[in-house]
């Protein structure tokens, strides 16, 4: 027997017009999201650039902090900008005025945000950041604010009201916070000259880091590689194929590869003819096939696949030998 919430589940699903109703509010309330971002590039001006340069003038670390939503988001900030090369970290603002003002230096730049501007946690910071000689952004909903009237420089994150219908719930506000932030973090990004390799150094875990940083060499595949010769028939390759579990047999002459056959090549050929099996492989094989060295970055390797729709490459080393196999789930281990 289902518990309560299924039935509550089911039955409102059977109510005339409720799928559609649900489904239409959804894209009502995307839409609206999508119109504050909107109407928020319109309103990015030069207070945008001097908080850039403010934070690339920075000596020390940025210190982001709020309370509450605001502080989530703020969070979210600090953990994007020390990902992608600004030494930053969150100070919850009522942890603050308990300690934590500590972690926080003359070298330093501080992100204040709150939407109202005056929340109470977040502006009492003001004073001590001030006799610290710490620069201060605000990101801030009201521009005559206190916090504003406080700031070097403010950002304006105002929206006309929240898509919550009882216009109280944070989610409008919080929306243009968190984009903001990204385009902070991406001007930055982009100011700094961040390659895929530096963003890797921050990222050595997971599937960023083995695209990033792994080179082919250290994932192909290089031991007990399906080989064919020319001469042999496509029998004897389906076999080598079926052991070799790499879906392709390379077809090499003495050290030197001369072509590829794929499954599909295998498969294909059958159709056309029931003596197949019996055929040469240098009859159907591809000649002069794709390949790359084994000192490519993983990620290019990767992008090379996407782009040709290829399984698996063909690795050689410095003299042209083949060296191995990369497949394309050699690429992602599953984590982030």
């Amino acid at each position: 027997m289902g518990t309560d919430n299924t039935r509550n589940v089911v039955a409102l699903r059977r109510a005339p017009g409720s799928a559609n109703r649900i489904v239409e509010e959804a894209r009502r309330v995307l839409q609206d999201q999508a119109a504050t971002i909107a109407e928020l590039a319109e309103r990015v001006d030069g207070s945008f650039e001097d908080a850039v340069a403010m934070l690339l003038a920075t000596d020390g670390r940025v210190i982001v902090s709020g309370v509450g939503k605001s502080g989530q988001i703020g969070r979210k900030l600090a953990s994007t900008l020390a990902s992608t090369g600004t030494p930053s970290f969150f100070v919850n603002a009522a942890e603050a005025h308990h300690g934590d003002l500590g972690m926080i230096t003359g070298r330093d730049t501080a992100i204040l945000i709150s939407n109202s501007g005056e929340t109470d946690e977040v502006v009492s910071l003001i004073p001590h950041l001030r006799s610290m000689r710490v620069p201060v952004i605000a990101m801030s909903g009201r521009m005559d604010s206190t916090l504003a009237r406080n700031a070097d420089v403010v950002l304006d994150v105002s929206v006309d009201r929240e898509v919550c219908p009882n216009n109280l719930a944070p989610t409008s506000s919080t929306l243009v916070t968190l984009a903001l932030g990204d385009a902070l973090a991406v001007a930055l990004i982009r100011e700094r000259g961040v390659t895929p390799r530096d963003f890797a150094r921050y990222h050595p875990g997971g599937s960023l880091g083995r695209r990033l940083l792994v080179k082919v060499r250290d994932v192909m595949r290089s031991s007990k590689l399906p080989l064919v010769a020319p001469t042999d028939t496509l029998g004897e390759s389906l076999i080598t194929m079926t052991a070799g579990r790499l879906g392709l047999v390379l077809v090499m002459n003495g050290e030197r590869l001369v072509g590829l056959i794929t499954d599909g090549d295998l498969r294909r050929a059958m159709t056309r003819s029931a003596d197949s099996l019996q055929q040469r492989v240098a009859e159907i094989m591809t000649r002069n096939p794709v390949t790359i060295d084994e000192d490519t970055l993983l990620a290019d390797a990767h992008q090379r696949m996407q782009s040709l729709k290829l399984k698996a490459l063909v690795v050689l080393d410095g003299d042209g030998k083949v060296a191995g196999v990369v497949e394309v789930f050699d690429q992602d281990d599953g984590r982030r």
